[in-house]
This record gives structure tokens, C-alpha cells and sequence, in this order.
């Protein structure tokens, strides 16, 4: 095995794998920034002890009168932060984040303003501080609410463009303007008419012709329901429903409305939807389910089925009585005409966990229920606004969730 090799192993298994993977090899595997690797790591990921750290131990230099903990050290947060922060690309910096917050009671230290300055933000961080914020200090709430803006802008950049794309080459598609605007071009047309004069030394197409959807749009042509189920399990998912939901809001084509619900009350957002930030701190996280409650509130909005769109971000885990009128009243609702899909999760992260039996009914009844990556959601707008089939839509996005 080459050391390169034998150094990932290493850092995979931890210290204890040192003299096992050396077998004759002179010296220390881990050579550089790899020892400051192993030591970040090993912080979060040691088995030697399973106990959660006390802000004390966070805080304590190396070497300190009081700094060993069974035998092992731990550097001051802010340096470990820092430290990890120089040694590993964003995504795994979110993930060891993560994992220090659950394994080593880092969580206690989300709310110190110079802490929350410092971490990395991330979708599953947002969701942490979005969960405990009525346990945020009052010194910490500023901070907090600045680490969730920039996970929520950050998502609104990733999707915005796409999703007025997605909308306007929908109900645009069929109308063309000779006005010229780039912002109105229509991509895949101009690709269809100009794939003759592909040039193979550029490797590019060279546009002789170009067409512009129509400015013209028409106000509230579509009606988006986005209802958000607040139990823990979706914090993530929420996060991105409130982005969607924002954009949708900005956009004159599409009427949009946003609810969060549990067992008890169905909230409004819609009129915080100018602020993505503002709606996501009035979601109340935790509690149980009723989706038929929260349908029937909504029904309130839609005032032209067929040109609606119901979604309903949600586990299925029903807790409530009330289930089989759910079902009863979602069957009208799509024989009425109502565009309607279940969105188990907005993750990247492979299948959700969800109630498979009612998903199963739904689907049965018409609405789809599936895991969608949040680079899907343009798409799935775009699918119902077209009249596509939301079945063979869910499948493509299932299959994009889910890991090989």
C-alpha cells in the first residue's frame, strides 16, 4: 500500500490505528498539516471517551493546569474552529461542525456571540439555532439571526435565478417578443435553432439567430401553497421552503402563500415572506401532525384549483385522528383539478424517513410524494406549470436524492 494510502487510513481510523498500519514503515505516518488534521479530528472523533465536553474543556489551552479531560487535551473552540476551518474544504468543516455540536457538546457554545461569528454556516447549523432559539440569549440573538441570513442567502443566490427561469420559460413558452432582453432569452430555443453551426475547434455554438420570450406577464397566473410541517425532523427541509417561498413571492406571475402547522395551529407566514430570515423565526419547531387541519386552512386560498399548486413539506408521521379525512379531502380536492405534491424532504442527503403506508396512499391518490434535492425545485415548478407528469417527475427526483 502506498503511504499516501496508508496516511488516509490513518486519519480515517485515528491514532490507535498508528502501529497496526506502519508494518515496518521508519517514522510517524503523518507528516505537516496532517498531524493538525489528526488532532482537529480527533477532538470530535476519538473513542477513547464518550462524554460530552463542557464549555470549560472547550475552553482550556493545550497543556493548561486544568486542561486534560481523562488523560487528553482540547484547545480553546476558537482556535479549533479556526484550525479547521484552514485544514479542510467548506463542506467538510460543516460536516466535522456538525458532529462536534452532537458528540462533544458544542452545542452550549452556539450561543456565544464570538462563537457564532466564527463556525462555518450550514444548512444543518441554521436548523440547530433555528430549533433551540427560544433558549438563544438575549446578547445572542443578533448573532444568530446573522449566521441564518447568510445561510438563507446564500440558498436564495444558489436558487433564485433558476427558479424565475424555470416560471417564466413555463407560462412564457409559447409567446415571443421581438424585444431583446437577455433576461427573457430563450435558451433552449436558441440552442435548437442554431445547433448547426456548432464550431468543433471552440467546442461552442455560434448564434445566428436568437428568441426572447414576450415581457408580458400576467399577474397571480399560478397559485403556489407551500404548508410546512414544523415537527423537528424537517428543520432542514423548512429552511428551503421558506427560500422557495421567498423567491416565489418576488415574482408577479405566481400568488404565494406559506403555513406552518403541528396538531394544534396553522400559522400564516405569507405576509413575512418579503424576509425569508423573519419567516423562518416564526416557524415553532417541534410538535405533532395534523395534515388534514392544515389542508383545510389552505383550501382557503385555492380559489382556482386548476391552476394551483399544493405542497405539503412534511414526514407523514400523522399523530393526529384525523387522517383518513385528510386522505377523504385531498381525493377531492384532485379530482377538483388541484395540482398537489408531497415533499418529504429538501435534502441532498439520500432518502428521508417517513410514514411509507400514507405516502404510498397519497401517491395512490394522485399526489406524489418523494425526496427532492433542492437543485430540483426550478424543476418541479417548472413540471407542474408545463402539465407534465408529477409521477414520472417524482421518480427522476427521488432517483437524484438518493445515494449508489
Amino acid at each position: 500500500m502506498s503511504l499516501e494510502r496508508l496516511q488516509r487510513w490513518r486519519l480515517i481510523l485515528g491514532k490507535a490505528a498508528e502501529d497496526p498500519l506502519k508494518a515496518g514503515h521508519i517514522g510517524a505516518l503523518l507528516t505537516g498539516d496532517m498531524v493538525a488534521m489528526d488532532e482537529a479530528l480527533d477532538v470530535v472523533y476519538a473513542e477513547d471517551d464518550g462524554i460530552d465536553l463542557t464549555k470549560e474543556d472547550w475552553e482550556r489551552e493545550p497543556g493548561g493546569k486544568h486542561s486534560a479531560v481523562r488523560g487528553r487535551t482540547y484547545p480553546k473552540v476558537a482556535r479549533w474552529l479556526g484550525e479547521i476551518r484552514r485544514l479542510f474544504p467548506t463542506d467538510i468543516v460543516s460536516l466535522v461542525q456538525k458532529d462536534a455540536i452532537e458528540r462533544r457538546g458544542l452545542k452550549q457554545l452556539l450561543f456565544e456571540p464570538e462563537m457564532l461569528a466564527q463556525v462555518e454556516p450550514s444548512v444543518d447549523l441554521a436548523s440547530m439555532i433555528l430549533s433551540l432559539k427560544n433558549l438563544v440569549p438575549e446578547k445572542a440573538k443578533a448573532a444568530a439571526r446573522d449566521l441564518v441570513r447568510k445561510v438563507v442567502e446564500d440558498l436564495r443566490k444558489r436558487l433564485e435565478s433558476r427558479m424565475h427561469q424555470a416560471v417564466r420559460g413555463a407560462l412564457n413558452r409559447q409567446q415571443h417578443s421581438q424585444f431583446r432582453s437577455l433576461a427573457n432569452l430563450d435558451w433552449q430555443r436558441v440552442i435548437r435553432q442554431n445547433l448547426k453551426n456548432y464550431n468543433p475547434e471552440l467546442q461552442a455554438i455560434i448564434p445566428e439567430h436568437f428568441s426572447f420570450f414576450s415581457r408580458q406577464q400576467k399577474r397571480n397566473e399560478w397559485n403556489v401553497i407551500i404548508a410546512m410541517d414544523q415537527s423537528g425532523s424537517m428543520a432542514s427541509s423548512l429552511i428551503y421552503g421558506g427560500v422557495m417561498g421567498a423567491i416565489l413571492a418576488g415574482m408577479p406571475a405566481v400568488e404565494t402563500h406559506v403555513v406552518a402547522f403541528n396538531h394544534e395551529d396553522v400559522v400564516d407566514l405569507t405576509a413575512e415572506m418579503h424576509d425569508p430570515v423573519d419567516l423562518l423565526f416564526g416557524i415553532q419547531l417541534g410538535g405533532a401532525e395534523d395534515y388534514w387541519k392544515a389542508t383545510c386552512y389552505c383550501e382557503q386560498f385555492m380559489h382556482t384549483p386548476a391552476k394551483t399548486l399544493y405542497i405539503l413539506l412534511a414526514d407523514l408521521y400523522d399523530t393526529s385522528p384525523n387522517q383518513a379525512k385528510f386522505e377523504k379531502r385531498i381525493e377531492q380536492l384532485i379530482a377538483g383539478g388541484l395540482k398537489a405534491v408531497t415533499l418529504l424532504a429538501i435534502s441532498d442527503q439520500g432518502k428521508p424517513s417517513y410514514n411509507h403506508d400514507l405516502a404510498k396512499k397519497l401517491t395512490n391518490l394522485g399526489m406524489p410524494c418523494f425526496g427532492c434535492s433542492p437543485d430540483r425545485l426550478p424543476d418541479l415548478l417548472a413540471a407542474v406549470l408545463k402539465g407534465q407528469d408529477l409521477h414520472v417527475f417524482a421518480n427522476q427526483a427521488e432517483a437524484a436524492v438518493t445515494p449508489r
